[in-house]
């Protein structure tokens, strides 16, 4: 399912998250689910030698024999009898006996420690599909119904009666849908801080909607504890809309889209003030929000997706919906007078399932018939918050336009909504959906670059306590004898659909083996920030060039596997690289490409014109296959 890197992660050598992955369909299942928590089995540290044995494999199809014989010599040196990296593996053993997780307070750390802004670079968007509203009474009447879902959601994590979900026969952990609700990102100077509201004796019963960059405090529960109803909820939305017609105020939460230093700054001298850190406080503190944006320009059919999806991303820079959003939150359903709708959220404390499993549950929900109508007690006008706005906070706000505007015009996101086949065909051929668009993407990135690159997939890990994500490396040396032979007229068909077989075969093996705790990036990634915390310097093996090289992942990809028909995107890992996040349902695939403007060699469109040719060619050619066997 989901999740996101941080460029400078890939600098320091934190790399980051994506989707969840899954060569088993996950089963839900109505049982407690934190009954099983406490019998869910550690993250294994895999053995030293297949972790080293499995990393120089990845780096064949990368870089030259000359850089590969000075890699092999500098792993020969980590891996001496007594050496260092055996002493490193030692004490990584060690942190993983005394901790529940060895890897999770990393994985978190490698989130909060990134100074880039959170909007565009971690914080994924997702698309939901177009809602034809004719006013925005129908604008009201659906935010209405979607917190009203999210608030039924939110009943099973408050009862404990979420369904657990499962692997392959085995339970997963729940952990993560219990951090998504009530929680916020807080800035610091240096390092960011994740707060969970959930967890204190008074837990909140209000969420947050901004409208017109105003934002409102909409407490969602009756006086005995009942949540609204559809109705309430709608009245309470007329009124805010009501109260918030003047768009001409200070757009306070764009100063959330910025370089997290300069938004820490900016915070801190935002909170003197008492009424604005009550105000921030009520934000932060609620269960989730909702923005009620703006309409955008009209745009054809052809170019609707991406704008949404782009604005699902940022909101469309200052003069739109950029500072009709509080980025720090976990949670921001967005909702436009236009139809469009979807959400984003800030990826520190979850990946992608939580998030895909709500939007799934919201969707249901949203299509029963009105829920009972309750007797419409008056209830109370939501509380307008209140900010002071110094010369000072109105400086850091058009700082933080400006940059937005910047971030925004460089982002280029394309929606590829392949028709002509979905995840039945590659089933047909009894080969893996994720494995087979996994060599379309190896194949048409060969098509336009003449070379393959490192390509990063997520995979979940909560087959383990508190799992996050392993990396699967996707380009491999059985994609790479694929690609060059698909487009080689001296190589014939039964010869490269023999090769497409084995490089699926291949991805298969290395999913199996990240979701089962066995991959190589994790591993590597702890083993370097042992070194970090224990020697005065780095093992040479994380200074070779060949590392920098493999970590810096051009084509930086994620499955979402939703059963609503939804398009999840994320912008890229590095300048030059693609983000591509792809939902394969039944009969078609939703892709969504982004790449920036600002990198010469990199084209979104192109990319996605090239993938629709190469997933259009490997039909064919199963298909010629079959004809003659």
């Amino acid at each position: 399912m989901l999740c996101v890197l941080t460029r400078t992660a890939t600098r320091t050598g934190l790399v980051k998250p994506c989707r969840l992955l899954s060569p088993v369909p996950v089963v839900q299942i109505c049982e407690r689910p934190l009954v099983y928590q406490e019998s869910l089995p550690k993250l294994p540290v895999p053995p030293l030698k297949q972790t080293c044995s499995r990393y120089l494999a990845s780096l064949e199809p990368l870089i030259s024999e000359e850089e590969m014989m000075h890699t092999r010599q500098l792993m020969d040196e980590f891996l001496q009898p007594g050496g260092i990296g055996e002493r490193l593996q030692k004490s990584l053993e060690r942190r993983a006996r005394k901790t529940e997780n060895w890897l999770s307070d990393w994985w978190m750390q490698s989130y909060l420690d990134s100074r880039m802004p959170v909007a565009m670079y971690t914080s994924p968007g997702v698309v939901l599909p177009k809602m034809h509203l004719q006013d925005r009474q129908g604008q009201m009447r659906f935010a209405a119904k979607l917190i009203a879902g999210v608030l039924d959601f939110k009943s099973m994590i408050d009862s404990d009666t979420l369904p657990v979900e499962y692997l392959g026969g085995k339970p997963l952990c729940m952990d993560q849908y219990y951090q998504v609700l009530s929680s916020c990102r807080i800035p610091g100077p240096k390092r960011d801080t994740v707060v969970n509201y959930a967890n204190g004796k008074t837990p909140p019963t209000h969420i947050t909607v901004v409208h017109n960059f105003q934002f409102f405090v909409l407490d969602v529960y009756n006086s005995d504890g009942s949540p609204l109803t559809v109705d309430q909820l709608y009245v309470q939305l007329e009124k805010i809309w009501n109260s918030s017609l003047q768009s001409n105020k200070e757009p306070i939460g764009i100063l959330t889209s910025n370089h997290r230093n300069t938004w820490g700054k900016a915070y801190n001298n935002l909170i003197k003030d008492k009424t604005n850190k009550e105000s921030v406080r009520a934000i932060q503190k609620s269960i989730f929000t909702v923005c009620l944006d703006a309409p955008k320009p009209r745009v054809s059919d052809e170019m609707y997706f991406n704008k949404v999806a782009a604005q699902m991303l940022h909101g469309g820079g200052s003069r739109w919906n950029s500072g009709n959003r509080w980025f720090d939150k976990t949670l921001q359903f967005i909702i436009g007078e236009d139809g469009s709708c979807g959400l984003t959220y800030e990826h520190a404390p979850a990946e992608g399932p939580p998030i895909v499993f709500l939007v799934d549950h919201v969707v249901d929900y949203m299509k029963r018939s009105d829920m009972v109508r309750a007797p419409m007690i008056p209830l109370a006008m939501p509380q307008k918050l209140r900010f002071n706005i110094t010369p000072e906070i109105k400086k850091d706000i058009e700082k933080a336009k400006q940059n937005m505007n910047i971030m925004v015009h460089d982002l280029d996101v394309r929606v590829l909504n392949f028709t002509h086949y979905g995840r039945k065909f590659p089933k047909s051929h009894k080969m893996s959906p994720d494995a087979f668009i996994q060599m379309a993407l190896q194949l048409a990135y060969y098509r336009m670059y003449q070379t393959c690159c490192p390509t990063y997939e997520s995979a979940s890990l909560r087959m383990f306590k508190l799992g996050r994500t392993e990396a699967i490396r996707s380009t491999t040396t059985e994609s790479l004898q694929f690609t060059k032979a698909m487009d080689d007229p001296s190589t014939r068909n039964s010869e490269k659909a023999a090769l497409l077989e084995e490089a699926i075969k291949v991805h298969r093996k290395h999913t199996h083996m990240a979701i089962h705790g066995q991959g190589v990036e994790r591993h590597m990634l702890g083993l370097r920030m042992i070194a970090i915390e224990d020697l005065t310097s780095l093992p040479e093996i994380f200074m070779d060039m060949s590392f920098a090289v493999a970590s810096h992942f051009n084509l930086y990809t994620s499955q979402v596997g939703s059963n609503t028909d939804c398009v999840m995107c994320f912008g890229p890992m590095v300048p030059d690289g693609y983000g591509i996040c792809y939902n394969p349902m039944d009969d078609h695939i939703n892709f969504a490409v982004t790449a920036f403007n600002s990198c010469e060699e990199t084209n979104a469109t192109k990319l996605s014109e090239f993938l629709e040719d190469s997933l259009l060619d490997m039909k064919t050619l199963l298909e010629q296959v079959s004809k003659t066997q």
